[in-house]
């Protein structure tokens, strides 16, 4: 089992950040997914949310990060289940804040187009219940 921390931040609009991943990974290339990736050994969730975060769009944050859950998902290169946790935020930010770090682009996405996206195989199994969710509401309406 592979472990990944994954991010969405919702903008004023209630847009989700997504990244558009390169041909380059091993796990679904040229798809939508979230911001994110493996956790180290050793290293939490948290912790590694925070690091991929800075990595793939140069936003350092302190704090915020809220955890929405955890789940499994089924990648095509893997015989076991990986565990995903998904860490959620408002972010009064632009895509003009985002510095690309990995993949062709890091964007906030209209809620409404995403499921004409090609999607991940981790977006498509959580994303759409975490658009439907209280949480969600709640990012999206602001402070």
């Amino acid at each position: 089992m592979q472990r990944f921390s994954s991010i969405v931040l919702v903008d004023a609009r209630g847009w989700v950040l997504l990244q558009e991943r390169d041909e380059h990974p091993v796990i679904d290339p040229e798809m939508w997914g979230f911001v994110g990736g493996h956790v180290d050994d050793g290293e939490e969730y948290l912790a590694a949310a925070y690091r991929e975060l800075a990595e793939e769009t140069g936003l350092h944050l302190d704090g915020g990060l809220e955890c929405f859950g955890v789940f499994p998902v089924q990648h095509t290169h893997a015989d076991d289940l990986d565990e995903l946790s998904l860490y959620v935020m408002r972010a009064d930010l632009t895509d003009d804040d985002i510095v690309l770090g990995e993949g062709r682009q890091i964007v906030f996405v209209d809620p409404a187009t995403v499921t004409d996206l090609p999607l991940t195989v981790a977006a498509r199994q959580v994303l759409p219940g975490f658009l439907a969710s209280a949480t969600y509401r709640r990012l999206a309406a602001g402070p």
